[in-house]
């Protein structure tokens, strides 16, 4: 059988479709068009919902994280990334090719981009990025139209004659590419010219895009074909004009980049271990004793509906109905009402009883999302934690053999420890410094200290190398640095790492106060549990964001 395909706009749902589910879907669809951030009367207002509506199902997405509501304002949270993780994983692209794009890019020293197919368009699964003041990149997850692309040619060359009426009657419907918001809007090439750009593309087995995204941007395409010969994704290199010609793109780099898409193509081939069976969740017990605490306010269908996405990714591309339900502790019905209601929106497909998401999942807020930084995702839990113990918090980074302040949360206390983003410290005579040198490799360390200045700051400062490396190696084994009186008289800090998917310390958060506001032991034991809490939420987040895009920490 073959698939059903995504549903066009305008149809009708079917009867088995979950409401609450389409309508937190729209809530997170509007979110997205808006670049994250929305107050309550405007998700109204582009939504359509009643306001209590809206306000019960951004409640429903803040408990399931994937939305915070400060006031009256609601934006898109970190954790929302796991949705399109799960596409990601599932088709695996990023995943067996996003090291050979990046070595690319590297290789060429322009800019490398992976795409997919989706309808008539074609949406970003991995970008490599040079980087230059006249950066060239797309965010992953958006839609690009497939006439003004590259990849869009290559993939046209595979449709019949349902794909081809399909495309020019959303062309009829949209002819100012309203559809395509990430997009500036200079006149569509006809019909006609993007006809002939994919019949070149048929003969050529390459394609170029001569600035039809914008003026001076550049890209040359070839397609990396799947086991069964099809076009998994195209591969691009993008450039500006400033650096070549389309022409002179295509002649220095085509040999290279068709080499390197049929290394691609072979990986494909080779493929990864079996997909694992899906591990059984207690999903369905979470958003029961969610619906038990909040009552008739948390949408329980709502955010079971989103974990269905979630039950996809590592498993592989493909999961039947007994599946979903397995991994998601829900009930057969439960999840059916859920896929169907998931394929009538265009974000899964179905094949017989096999099922698999669609690329459009990324448009779940993964383009609003995918350029996030540490400190951006720092920033709410640092406030959380400063409200709680009424001191203020840090995240920094090491910079050469200083800290340096990438995000704060301060408090209103008439004494207060005032830093500012972007100070920087000897990190030698700081808990924050002292955590990020600790998780610093053998060498790495002693290539710092060696060019390390140890001063006297202040009358407790510890200016003895051997007994530095000492304190240092007791804060690797703790977990946690804790440095009184050694920067500034006075002054008294906890720092705790922030360790990236690998395992690696790549920033440090603390609290500071004045040395008479706690005693050490109450540091210990009121401050210390509450940082590594907040530690724990900013890592989990990057854990999250970085899975398959870059999070620049400075």
């Amino acid at each position: 059988m073959a698939p059903t395909g995504t549903s066009q706009p305008g149809a009708e749902a079917p009867p088995e479709a979950v409401t609450p589910l389409v309508r937190g879907i729209t809530v997170l669809r509007r979110l997205t068009d808006a670049d994250g951030s929305l107050s309550l009367s405007e998700l109204e207002r582009a939504t359509g919902l009643a306001r209590s509506t809206v306000d019960r199902v951004t409640l429903t997405l803040a408990r399931t994280g994937y939305v915070r509501v400060e006031g009256r304002t609601v934006t898109l949270a970190p954790r929302l990334m796991e949705l399109g993780n799960a596409y990601l994983s599932s088709v695996g692209i990023p995943g067996l090719l996003g090291d050979g794009a990046d070595a690319l890019a590297g290789e060429l020293d322009e800019s490398v981009s992976l795409a997919v197919p989706d309808g008539g368009g074609i949406r970003f699964v991995h970008q490599a990025v040079r980087r230059r003041a006249m950066s060239l990149r797309f965010r992953i997850g958006d839609l690009l139209p497939a006439e003004r692309t590259g990849p869009g040619a290559l993939f046209a060359t595979l449709w019949g004659a349902q794909e081809w009426q399909a495309w020019r009657e959303k062309r009829a419907s949209d002819p100012d590419g309203a559809g395509f918001p990430s997009l500036p809007a200079p006149p569509c090439p006809a019909d006609d010219v993007f006809e002939e750009r994919v019949a070149a593309a048929r003969s050529d087995g390459w394609a170029l895009d001569d600035q039809l995204i914008e003026p001076g941007l550049i890209a040359l395409s070839v397609p990396v074909r799947d086991p069964a010969g099809g076009i998994a994704c195209a591969l691009s290199v993008v450039s500006h004009t400033s650096r070549h010609t389309a022409r002179g793109l295509r002649d220095s780099l085509l040999p290279r980049l068709l080499d390197a898409a049929a290394e691609m193509a072979s990986r494909l081939r080779e493929g990864t271990a079996p997909p694992s069976a899906p591990t059984p969740a207690p999903l369905a017990s979470w958003t029961a004793a969610s619906k038990q605490e909040l009552g008739r306010e948390f949408i329980e269908s709502l955010a079971r509906g989103l974990t269905v996405v979630t039950a996809f990714g590592d498993t592989g591309p493909d999961l039947t109905l007994s599946d979903v339900a397995r991994a998601t502790g829900l009930s057969r019905a439960s999840a059916r009402r859920a896929l169907i209601t998931l394929e009538h929106l265009g974000y899964v497909t179905a094949d017989g009883r096999a099922h698999r998401l669609t690329p459009r999942v990324l448009a779940l807020g993964y383009p609003a999302l995918s350029r996030i930084t540490l400190s951006r995702i720092a920033e709410p839990h640092l406030a959380a934690l400063a409200g709680r113990i009424h001191d203020s918090a840090s995240l920094a980074v090491l910079v050469d053999d200083s800290v340096q302040y990438m995000a704060r949360a301060a408090t209103h206390r008439i004494m207060n420890v005032d830093i500012t983003v972007g100070t920087r410290f000897p990190a030698y005579a700081t808990s924050l410094g002292r955590v990020l040198l600790a998780g610093l490799s053998g060498d790495g360390l002693r290539s710092v200290l060696a060019h390390a200045e140890l001063r006297p700051l202040a009358p407790h400062t510890l200016t003895r190398r051997a007994e530095l490396e000492t304190v240092l190696d007791r804060v690797r084994a703790q977990g946690y640095a804790l440095v009184d009186e050694e920067l500034e008289a006075g002054l008294r800090s906890i720092s705790v790492p922030v360790r990236d998917r690998a395992g690696a310390t790549v920033a440090a958060v603390n609290v500071a106060m004045h040395s008479s506001s706690r005693t050490i032991e109450e540091c210990l034991e009121q401050v210390l549990p509450q940082l590594r809490l907040t530690a724990g939420s900013i890592e989990s987040e990057l854990h999250i964001a970085s899975r398959y895009t870059h999070v620049a920490v400075v």
